[in-house]
């Protein structure tokens, strides 16, 4: 199987032809069980060129695959090969790449750092399957995604509640198209087409896998149960996070990348962690900057939390108080509030020149273009920005420059006015 090393370049959104022939007119075209009319329009008529399918290669893969592969057998497909598979799923891949001549499957993998930092012992699934499916399979599939104009997913009315609205055409929340070419099958007629084409069956479909998923989060169903009830069976969760429906009851939609908040590493992209909740228990939290008082407030129980954890710092706060306990926190966050003074700025300064601190600093709050430059001088290496006008300069790469400065930096700058030939030898 191909490992995706596509630059995430970003397709351009709402075509011209879809745009004239509108979501409701491109529904009604076709009749309810025509899947590869369906399919054979969005590849070769809508978007020529410019789409993909992701596929989980689960019990009902085959089925719309054959289809892929009647109409365009090098339509890339991509598959999410989060880590946390049946051995028996990544089998299937290799069977169905064979049999049905695929000839551009991609296999897509988390960010080794972020699994590194988030789930360092890959247990994540069992305390915050959110979390876990946000690094494993939401934010490794959007740059792929955001490279093309659409996408086909494999998704059923049948399947659940929540998808029994499923259209064959839909748009995203960023203007992109997603195609359900089996919207309207049933689980008979999955069955009935896969028999009909001698299509090969996941090995695990006959032991009661009726939708499957990752290895943890997927048990087998008994007779009458949703097919879907194997899924995070017991979680109030149904859905993994890349699903969105235009009813907007299946899943919140992909967030395309303009719309993320957070800056790091020359791009904005999602951000892992959660706003700070009051009330969260020591326990519980995760995934959020905990405010410094509360934290030394807390500390034990906080230390004793297994979770990734941030820390939230503002202006006043002394850091050095919990220098000892940096190692904690995955994340330091400094609150910028409106008319601030410079107290931030020292603040990330003694994070990374006296305390060491290796980890993200990222400034929150009022981050505005000008202070961008000082920030990143003084350590920040991770900004949170909601105002517009900065946002657009950070991606156009156009902050305004600073050739002064009146407090040096680390040790070997010297202060603006001095004559260092004056200085003494140390």
């Amino acid at each position: 199987m191909a490992q995706s090393n596509l630059a995430p370049a970003v397709a351009p959104a709402a075509h011209e032809k879809l745009k004239a022939l509108g979501i409701l007119a491109l529904n009604g075209m076709f009749d309810e069980m025509d899947a590869v009319s369906v399919l054979r329009y969005a590849i070769t008529e809508v978007l020529l060129g410019d789409m993909a399918i992701v596929s989980s290669f689960g019990a009902d893969s085959a089925v719309l695959l054959h289809m892929v592969a009647q109409v365009d057998p090098s339509l890339p497909v991509y598959f999410l090969e989060t880590g946390k598979h049946f051995p028996e799923t990544l089998d299937y891949v290799e069977t169905l790449k064979k049999q049905l001549g695929l000839l551009n499957v991609h296999a897509i993998h988390p960010n080794p750092d972020d699994v590194k930092r988030f789930d360092p012992n890959g247990d994540l699934w069992e305390s915050d399957p959110d979390s876990c499916c946000h690094i494993r399979k939401t934010e490794p599939l959007e740059p792929i995604t955001e490279q093309y104009g659409g996408w086909v997913t494999g998704r059923k009315r049948y399947q659940t509640a929540e998808r029994g609205v499923l259209p064959h055409f839909e748009l995203t929340s960023d203007d992109r198209i997603k195609v359900n070419p089996l919207a309207y099958f049933s689980d008979a007629d999955v069955i009935e087409y896969r028999q009909a084409h001698g299509l090969p069956e996941h090995p695990l479909y006959a032991k009661g896998y009726k939708s499957i998923g990752c290895a943890p989060c997927t048990s087998a169903v008994a007779d009458g149960e949703d097919p879907r009830a194997g899924r995070w069976r017991g979680l109030n969760k149904k859905e993994c996070g890349i699903h969105y429906d235009f009813n907007g009851a299946i899943a919140s939609p992909m967030t395309a990348s303009v719309r993320h908040t957070l800056w790091k590493d020359g791009a904005f992209i999602a951000d892992p962690f959660k706003e700070w909740a009051e009330g969260t228990s020591p326990a519980e939290a995760r995934y959020v900057h905990v405010p410094m008082a509360e934290f030394v407030a807390n500390r034990d129980a906080y230390i004793a939390n297994p979770h990734p954890l941030g820390l939230l710092v503002s202006p006043g706060e002394q850091i050095e108080e919990v220098a000892d306990d940096l190692v904690r926190f995955a994340s330091v966050a400094i609150r910028f509030p409106a008319f601030t003074d410079g107290r931030g700025y020292s603040t990330a300064r003694l994070l990374t020149e006296r305390l060491k601190y290796a980890g993200e600093i990222r400034a929150v709050g009022d981050v505005l273009q000008d202070q961008i430059p000082l920030m990143r001088r003084c350590g920040f290496n991770a900004l949170v920005v909601t105002h517009e006008p900065t946002r657009e300069a950070l991606k156009e790469n156009r902050l305004p420059e600073m050739a002064l400065f009146y407090q040096p930096v680390g040790q070997s700058e010297v202060p603006l006015g001095t004559r260092p030939f004056l200085r003494r030898v140390s």
